[in-house]
């Protein structure tokens, strides 16, 4: 009876959510712990079978690092976002194309889902162009050279939607191209951010390793269940946000600001916490609202 109660309470959402789009950015313990990723993927192939179209955006930090110190190159990072060398490119490409996407696809398949790897390259699907970030240095701004890191110049969506409107799950990873041919990598989370903007997604739901956005980022208690866009706006500009969690808050501004519902911050190592989040009236993460 508890079981069915459980159905009975997600009922409303699942009515709710029937038919819309949802996009799911894979991050944190999901990318390099196999049975978090099978996990995570089983509860994605769930929302597809009750009739959720989800579109998969995955990072891969963790694993780029881990190659990088294998073959002997420093990671470095500014304001959360990867430095990004000749030699770093070749392997951002090795690992997010070659390896992560491949085995998230696969791991789709295993589970009953219907995926589809690719690159922000193919069909042109986001079109890149070189990153410039601006600085304060005491009273000057100055400009980072992050090296190959890109951001979107714009979004084609066509080739996502005609995977979608055929049954199947897409999986991207953030690698692009300008029109020149130049690649370059992206932040995952932005890249999330501007295709469900692009699609007009119900959702954008983003999996990390905290619980959500916290008022402390030193006290995992302080987590915020439900919060306006102007209120996080208003974090951002006091310093609270930090780190990794800078580029999770400009993919929330961009995809709010352009027609998605809802954007939703969770731990994506905790079991379930996106059917948590979208099905029951609790949820587990950070909902926010525009």
């Amino acid at each position: 009876m508890e079981n069915v109660e459980l159905l009975i309470e997600a009922l409303p959402y699942i009515r709710d959510f029937h038919g819309t789009t949802m996009v799911i950015k894979i991050g944190g313990h999901a990318m390099v712990d196999d049975k978090v990723l099978e996990e995570t993927i089983k509860d994605i192939v769930l929302l597809y079978f009750v009739g959720i179209k989800p579109v998969v955006v995955h990072g891969g930090g963790p694993e780029i690092s881990e190659k990088m110190e294998k073959l002997g190159l420093q990671p470095k990072f500014v304001e959360g976002l990867r430095v990004t060398d000749k030699e770093t490119m070749e392997v951002v490409e090795m690992v997010l194309d070659g390896k992560v996407n491949s085995k998230i696809v696969t791991t789709f398949i295993r589970n009953g889902g219907k995926a589809v790897g690719l690159s922000g390259k193919d069909g042109l699907l986001v079109v890149a162009k070189k990153k410039e970030m601006r600085m304060r240095k005491g009273e000057e701004e100055i400009i980072v050279d992050l090296g190959f890191v890109g951001e979107t110049e714009y979004i084609n969506p066509e080739i996502l939607r005609i995977l979608l409107e055929n049954g199947f799950i897409p999986v991207v990873s953030p690698v692009a191209t300008d029109l020149m041919g130049n690649t370059y990598n992206l932040n995952a989370d932005i890249v999330a951010g501007e295709i469900a903007a692009a699609l007009r997604a119900k959702k954008l739901i983003m999996l990390t390793d905290v619980p959500g956005i916290l008022t402390d980022p030193e006290d995992k208690g302080s987590l915020v269940s439900r919060i306006r866009l102007s209120e996080l706006e208003k974090m951002r500009e006091s310093g609270v946000l930090k780190g990794g969690m800078i580029p999770k808050f400009e993919a929330i501004l961009r995809a709010l600001k352009n027609g998605v519902e809802k954007a939703h911050i969770i731990d994506g190592s905790k079991p379930h916490s996106i059917l948590i989040e979208l099905f029951t009236k609790e949820g587990i993460g950070t909902m926010v609202e525009p």
